[in-house]
């Protein structure tokens, strides 16, 4: 066999293959093998037929067309290893020759990973935020548990930022009631800020069975950006009573006898997350880094495929009702054309990151144990809310397991390059990366799981 390579841009060769006829004996016995068991000829067993009848019966082009098409996929595999071709996505086949005989001739085009020269993680310096498991954050995730057994109780007094009301909203405009901008019974938080501008100040002060009128901007709607009249009458109000911290909190909370016990735990479980979310803001920090100091083109046919299976995934979402999505889209205060512009930007983002990381895994070469493989399955098992045996199962029959060993390899590489970052935190404390990315860590993250 050979092959020869034309390089058409950063991001897209082609290959031409020549197989000789002397190489396809196998192809062209199990080409054979088929077509005999495809015809009943008299005085012959089926399978058994001689191949020329079979040539007679069937024509030596189908048996031809039968080599090639088994022929392709592994020849095309053998060719881009042997000339070192990082090919991404499917390639667009065409074969140019077939001389029987002598041999086939195939022309494949197929996008190609960008060659480009990687940062020295060793001159890259960044800036996380410190950790400060101080009293106030302590105190804070406290009031987030408070807040998770609290009750709400009536009153009549006048309303204050963080008690509820009940709702009803009408909006109009010169008169003319506005019915996509109205509602009744409506559940509120005062304070959330996230309903209609104004509203919140409109409602500090009030009372019970008020009603209060402001103007505001409509944010969305077949009315965007118009000025409406708003009237909210105020038909129920609650404020939220917190229990106390004390022991018996402490028992209905969590698993301890004392809220001693629980702040002590509180102050572990703060640190905790803090360290985890220092970690990622790293790693955050490293990868933008890096890419910023990596130029190289992106397969437009790539972005273009991860584009479509972001938006696919949406409408997935939608039952792939597509006239559904404007209403979502105008709901949330952007147009389709936004839209469309952010998910090209995402896909473009993720497609350079991925072939950024895919060049950092081949130089740092991390070695994937199968434990790391199998946490990752089961840990990507459980984001989707899947049996992870059936996930596996899944994974199998639809050939995916090598992309998830090739997104440990990707992670396992950042971490190794991470480690020879510089970093230093708000304060500026400097911070050893190996805390966080070393291999005893992994080994330890390993033995936990």
């Amino acid at each position: 066999m050979k092959s020869s390579v034309e390089k058409l841009s950063d991001t897209r060769s082609k290959i031409t293959v020549e197989v000789p006829f002397s190489e396809l004996k196998p192809e062209i016995d199990q080409a054979y093998t088929a077509l005999a068991q495809q015809v009943q000829i008299p005085g012959f067993r089926k399978g058994k037929a001689p191949r020329q009848l079979i040539d007679a019966r069937f024509g030596r082009g189908a048996v031809l067309e039968q080599v090639v098409n088994d022929m392709l996929p592994n020849r095309y595999a053998q060719a881009i290893e042997a000339e070192g071709i990082k090919a991404i996505g499917q390639p667009n086949v065409e074969v140019t020759k077939i001389e029987d005989n002598e041999l086939v001739e195939f022309v494949a085009e197929v996008d190609v990973r960008p060659e480009f020269e990687l940062p020295k993680f060793e001159d890259i310096t960044v800036e996380v935020p410190a950790i400060k498991a101080d009293e106030e954050a302590i105190e804070a995730e406290l009031e987030t548990l408070r807040a998770r057994f609290s009750t709400l109780k009536d009153h009549n007094h006048k309303l204050k930022k963080g008690e509820f009301v009940t709702i009803n909203i009408t909006a109009s405009i010169d008169g003319e009631k506005i019915e996509e901008a109205t509602t009744e019974g409506l559940s509120y938080e005062i304070g959330s800020d996230d309903l209609i501008d104004g509203l919140d100040k409109a409602l500090i002060g009030a009372k019970k069975d008020e009603t209060v009128e402001f103007t505001s901007e409509l944010a969305n709607g077949e009315h965007k950006g118009k000025e409406a009249q708003i009237s909210v009458e105020i038909t129920a109000t609650k404020q939220r009573e917190l229990p106390d911290l004390d022991d018996e909190f402490a028992q209905l909370a969590s698993e301890f006898d004392t809220i001693e016990e629980l702040r002590e735990s509180t102050v572990t479980d703060v640190e905790a997350k803090q360290k985890n979310e220092q970690a990622a803001a790293i790693r955050d920090e490293v990868l933008a880094a890096a890419l910023g100091e990596a130029d190289f083109a992106l397969p437009q046919s790539i972005v273009d495929e991860q584009a479509h299976s972001q938006l696919h995934q949406l409408l997935g979402e939608l039952a792939h009702d597509d006239a559904a999505l404007n209403p979502l889209l105008e709901a949330q205060g952007t147009t389709r054309e936004e839209f469309d512009k952010k998910n090209v930007e995402d896909a473009e983002k993720a497609v350079r990151t991925q072939l950024f990381l895919d060049t950092l895994s081949e130089v740092e070469e991390p070695e994937v144990s199968q434990q790391e493989l199998t946490d990752h399955i089961l840990f990507t098992a459980q984001s989707y809310g899947m049996d992870p045996n059936q996930f596996i199962g899944q994974l199998q029959q639809s050939g995916q397991i090598a992309n998830l060993f090739s997104d440990v390899r990707r992670g396992k590489a950042l971490a190794q390059a991470i480690c020879r970052v510089n970093v230093k935190d708000s304060e500026g404390n400097e911070i050893d990366p190996k805390e966080y990315f070393g291999e005893e860590e992994v080994a330890e993250t390993e033995s936990e799981a």
